[in-house]
Order: C-alpha cells, then structure tokens, then sequence
C-alpha cells in the first residue's frame, strides 16, 4: 500500500521499510522503550515492526518512521494506531536516543500525523494514552493542545494510564 510522506520544518515522517527494523530494535532494547513496554528482546522489538507494517496494510495507516530530513538520521516513531476493540484512534510518538529528547521533535512529528489524521483521513476523535509518570510525553501532548479526559471509553488493558484528548484541527488536506 502507499503510505503518503509528510514533511515538517526539520523531519520527513514517511512509512517504515527494511533499513528502519535496527534503529527500532536499538530503541526497543533500551530504557528508553520503558513506556511502550520495553525493554524489548530483538524478537519482539521484530514482531512490532512487522506488526506496524500490517496495521499499514490493513487501516491505511500506522506508525511513521520520523528522520531528520537534512541527513536523513532516524529520530523515532510517530503516527496513529487502532487496535482492534480499542475504543479510539491513538496518536503515539517516541524519540529513540537521549540526544534528540527535549528539541521539540516529537511534538513536531505527533502534530503532523494529528493534523493527517483529521485534515485528510477525516478520523472524529484522536486520543493519546499517557502512563501517569511520564511527564515528557504528557508535555508533548500539553504542547499539542490536548488535555485529559477522564471520561474517555477505556479499554482495559490501558486502564492505568490517562487518556489525553487532542483537538480536533481544521488543516487543508
């Protein structure tokens, strides 16, 4: 399936391929992958890779590989994500090094796929579950203008963790 490529002032988001599988495998065995249930063995870190590719096929949407456009260095993941029984689509966003956290990149990155998600796929309602504890994503979505709903649908196995609503925006397509 073709994905689209959506460029922001410094990254170019577009769909994972092959040569993103070790950044992510690198991130996923790291500390960092802590808050999408890392540290991850290499099996698993593979097994969601493949598994975002199939969310691509099978919704038309996923998880973006993020670079920084000037040098083409990987910077994480973002993008949208709705699990089957989930009861919205999710906007989801991790930086894979300590070096690029804090450069406003992630909520550049989530802010475009927020925006292609209402501008262009048209989704009613965007959410992003957010551990209690970590406050840099919890400051990413402040910054994208979204708060906690603490009557959002849940769903179970997320039940620990705050629903943070985002906007609706109204961006040309």
């Amino acid at each position: 399936m073709t994905a689209p490529v959506l460029r922001t002032e410094r990254l170019t988001l577009r769909r994972p391929e092959p040569q993103d599988l070790e950044p992510f495998v690198a991130f996923c065995a790291s500390e960092r992958s802590r808050w999408i249930g890392g540290p991850a063995p290499r099996e698993d870190a593979w097994e969601g890779f493949a598994l975002n590719l199939g969310h691509w096929e099978l919704l038309g949407f996923g998880y973006f590989h993020a670079e920084l456009t000037k040098t083409g260095a990987p910077v994480g993941r973002v993008g949208l994500r709705q699990q089957e029984g989930k009861p919205e689509p999710e906007v989801a966003y991790s930086i894979y090094t300590d070096e690029l956290e804090g450069l406003g990149l992630a909520t550049e990155a989530a802010t475009a796929c927020r925006d292609w998600a209402f501008g262009v796929l048209n989704m009613p309602t965007l959410v992003s579950y957010i551990d209690p504890a970590n406050i840099r994503s919890q400051s990413v979505a402040r910054r994208m203008g979204a708060w906690i709903d603490p009557d959002a649908p849940r769903w179970p196995s997320h039940s620990t963790l705050e629903v943070w609503r985002h906007p609706r925006t109204e961006v040309a397509a």
